[in-house]
């Protein structure tokens, strides 16, 4: 009994408690705390998302290259709209047609009545003021950025941002719809770092969707994060000039560094003025930049593929030469080119026979052909390419970053091709050799290469035999660049046989009767130089020209791609030797190259239905 009556006594205790409490509490929200009689009286709290400026970039030298610029998006929140608004108006302010203002609302409606939709995006901030003024219920502007190019140069390199899709945003829940991201180039490769952070500011508003004020007086609103800027390896000058020189053309220059791997330049030909991908005419634009039989938003410097041609022969000279099956003074004869049996390839006019040095001077087919084959049957010991000769070979070529991706640090990389053994094996039934494959020895064949990868190889050889990775960005603000940039990749031919090459190389530019000289010289620069002629099936052969300077100490190696260009003196090399002689001296001296260069006319049957000329 006497039990049951102290349960009662603390029951009723804890009863008055709870209700004291609830007491309290009601009190301190009805008459001390306002805020939710406010925010009732006000009917509903808006959610603005702050965005960030996005990170702008900046080339090496601290120019500008991509700048980010204030816009603003209107935005509707389909309840708060009341009947009958100026629709006319509106348009007339945004300049929008009167039906696609109305699918855009309609759109919006079908969102979502409650969440804010862009109506109209990027408006100027002067068309931002009028619409403030006109306070419309359930419009409001929003604080965007978008892209602005200086220079208008590098389009395919730097890449563009668009409006976020569903994939997008199955990806990443960083991203809302409305949202934009970089799609292709360095916008791509570095998005986490120049994105930012969003912020989120809370408003109060009224049934007509008119702000009244800030909730809590901002206590509870984040700010935006600006994005990191970037300092890229970039030469804005030095690329502004290369795309010139691209001007008409078809091809590519990839120039790089060596002692570090920064990409000076890259310039893919044609081009487009990344401006034209900004805005309310992108769309418009971007449709007619697909649709040119061009490609101008294909980024032929890295995504590009070809046989490299003559310039390869410095590859094969080199796994000659570690493999001991050549050396600088062996000389061979060329009388109109090499013969074997049935198989014959030809060469041009020059003296014979030739050492090592001769052969990269006049770039010999004939030589190389002696050299391929006997890497490929030393390496069989007799045995024949087909059971592990050409892999020998192979895989020597593939240490120079050819056959795979190099690991760079944008997007849509080619590995190019180098095939296994097996390839032949299941062509031929294994029935073949080193004769089978002898177009090889001259960069013919199956060899495929990027411009990129011929760039970082001409590096390679600046460097006696080793390579950074090539990269286009060289310093992120408030983080650390990728340790993988700044490690050397060693291939495995020894530094002691570069210089023989290289002797050849500078033969090539600098002595009479190389085949760089006419085109490539400038006197003080100890140029060293190859050029290619790549056979093409459909039209006139490509023009390649690899190359570095100085000699000794080395601050720039380029490749240059001229697809239709005949000879590589014909085209590649002009390109090449002018863009080395801008940046080391920062002058030309033979402006009647540029000239020379304008005035040329190359057919490009494989773009042009008409089979027309373009001015090169």
């Amino acid at each position: 009994m006497e039990r049951n009556f102290v349960r009662k006594r603390v029951l009723l205790i804890f009863t008055g408690l709870v209700f004291v409490l609830l007491v309290a509490r009601l009190f301190h929200i009805q008459i001390v705390d306002g805020s939710y009689k406010q925010a009732a009286s006000n009917n509903t709290l808006r959610y603005e998302v702050l965005y960030p400026p996005r990170g702008e970039v900046f080339d090496r030298n601290g120019e500008y290259i991509i700048q980010s610029k204030e816009a603003y998006d209107l935005m509707v929140v389909p309840r708060d709209v009341i009947k009958g608004f100026d629709t006319v108006l509106l348009c007339r302010i945004v300049d929008v047609t009167l039906p696609l203002m109305r699918s855009r609302l309609e759109r919006a409606r079908n969102h979502s009545l409650r969440q804010p939709s862009v109506v109209v995006p990027q408006l100027s901030k002067e068309i931002k003021l009028l619409l403030d003024e006109l306070h419309l219920p359930g419009f409001h502007t929003v604080y965007r950025t978008v892209r602005s190019y200086p220079r208008k140069i590098a389009g395919n390199l730097l890449g563009y941002v668009n409006e976020v899709n569903a994939t997008d945003l199955a990806r990443d829940d960083y991203y809302r719809a409305g949202d934009y991201i970089g799609r292709t180039g360095i916008e791509h490769a570095y998005e986490n770092y120049l994105r930012g952070e969003k912020g989120v500011k809370i408003n109060m508003v009224d049934v007509g969707g008119v702000v009244q004020g800030a909730w809590h007086d901002g206590r509870l609103d984040t700010q935006a994060v600006a994005g990191r800027s970037l300092t890229a390896s970039l030469d804005a000058g030095l690329q502004a000039f290369a795309e010139e020189l691209l001007g008409g053309k078809v091809g590519a220059v990839v120039a790089i560094e060596p002692a570090t791997g920064e990409i000076l330049v890259m310039a893919s030909g044609p081009t487009y003025d990344p401006d034209e991908l900004v805005g309310r005419e992108r769309g418009t634009n971007y449709t007619r930049l697909v649709n040119d039989n061009r490609r101008p938003l294909f980024n032929r410097a890295v995504q590009s593929h070809q046989p490299p041609g003559s310039t390869f022969k410095i590859v094969n000279a080199l796994i000659g030469l570690e493999e001991g099956v050549l050396k600088p003074n062996y000389r061979y004869e060329c009388y109109g080119g090499y013969t074997s049996g049935r198989v014959h390839m030809g060469c041009h006019d020059h003296f014979s026979p030739l050492n090592l040095n001769q052969a990269i001077m006049t770039s010999c087919n004939a030589y190389f052909c002696y050299v391929l084959r006997n890497i490929m049957d030393k390496a069989d010991n007799g045995g024949g390419a087909s059971r592990g000769g050409y892999d020998h070979w192979a895989g020597h070529v593939r240490s120079f970053g050819f056959g795979r991706k190099l690991d760079s640090d944008f997007t849509g990389e080619s590995a190019g091709n180098i095939y296994g053994a097996d390839h032949y094996n299941r062509t031929y039934r294994g029935s073949w050799n080193s004769l089978t494959v002898i177009s090889l020895a001259i960069g013919q064949g199956e060899i495929l290469t990027s411009p990129l990868q011929m760039a970082n190889f001409a590096a390679t050889v600046a460097n006696r035999g080793h390579y950074y990775i090539p990269h286009v960005i060289k310093s992120i603000e408030g983080a650390g660049m990728d340790p993988k940039f700044s490690e050397p990749h060693y291939t495995d031919i020894a530094a002691e046989h570069f210089e023989s090459v290289i002797e050849g190389m500078w033969m090539a530019a600098n002595t009479e009767g190389g085949t760089v000289r006419s085109m490539g010289m400038v006197p003080g620069l100890d140029i060293c130089g190859k050029t290619g002629t790549a056979q093409n099936p459909h039209g006139q052969d490509h023009s390649v020209f690899m190359g570095f300077a100085p000699r000794n100490d080395p601050k720039i190696a380029i490749y240059v791609y001229v697809e239709n260009g005949g000879f590589g003196a014909s085209a590649a090399v002009p390109v090449g030797s002018l863009l080395i002689e801008k940046y080391l001296t920062d002058t030309v001296t033979r402006p009647y190259l540029i000239d020379y260069l304008r005035q040329r006319r190359i057919s490009y049957p494989n773009y042009d239905n008409n089979n027309s000329t373009a001015s090169l």
